[in-house]
């Protein structure tokens, strides 16, 4: 639902679901979203999961399963974006969702950690093969959000493993996903126009 103003009567926005496994999801998502909007200037790359067992016991099914959501359908997914945008003309904002196992390690998140790393590198990578076409690429790295994914091993822990977290957590608590929309919004906006490649 969008809302533009407190006052105004919320509007649908068009919504296209996808499985982004498949290596020709990636580009047939981006078709199907250019189809119900043509001059679509905007991609957030949100999706990725965490499927990681302890590394000695890491099986090549698991590894390929990490790679190919977080990784490379982000890829895909951008570089369909980017050639679409070309043939209007260039111009438009990608923002990934990486996180701060991107930046640091942690323990039995081997796959995981090497995948949003892979995607720290990625949106500097791509601001720089992009800025000439007037894309600008960007990314946030989110700490621990309470999500349907982070909720289902946090509840059985609240009283250990969750505690622990929030004693590292400078604000004290774990964020919710409105507070990563805020920088996504601002990152999509005119006001971040002359700012590429940061996380």
């Amino acid at each position: 639902v969008v809302r533009h103003g407190l006052q105004d009567e919320p509007t649908w926005a068009s919504y296209v679901s996808c499985d982004l496994s498949a290596p020709s999801a990636p580009a047939d998502l981006i078709d199907s979203a250019f189809t119900i909007q043509p001059s679509l200037d905007l991609l957030i790359c949100n999706a990725g999961s965490f499927f990681d067992t302890p590394f000695l016991e890491m099986t090549t099914t698991e590894w390929e399963k990490t790679m190919s959501l977080n990784l490379r359908a982000t890829f895909f997914l951008a570089q369909a974006f980017a050639k679409r945008r070309l043939d209007l003309g260039g111009g438009g904002s990608i923002v990934i969702v990486s996180s701060t196992n991107g930046l640091q390690a942690e323990a039995d998140s081997v796959a995981y950690d090497t995948s949003k790393g892979g995607l720290v590198m990625m949106i500097k990578s791509l601001a720089v093969s992009l800025a000439p076409h007037g894309i600008r690429v960007n990314g946030i790295a989110p700490g621990l959000i309470r999500t349907p994914l982070t909720q289902t091993w946090m509840e059985p822990r609240a009283n250990d493993l969750l505690k622990h977290y929030e004693k590292k957590i400078l604000l004290g608590h774990v964020g919710q996903p409105s507070d990563c929309a805020g920088a996504v919004a601002f990152l999509c906006s005119p006001a971040a126009s002359y700012i590429t490649g940061e996380i």
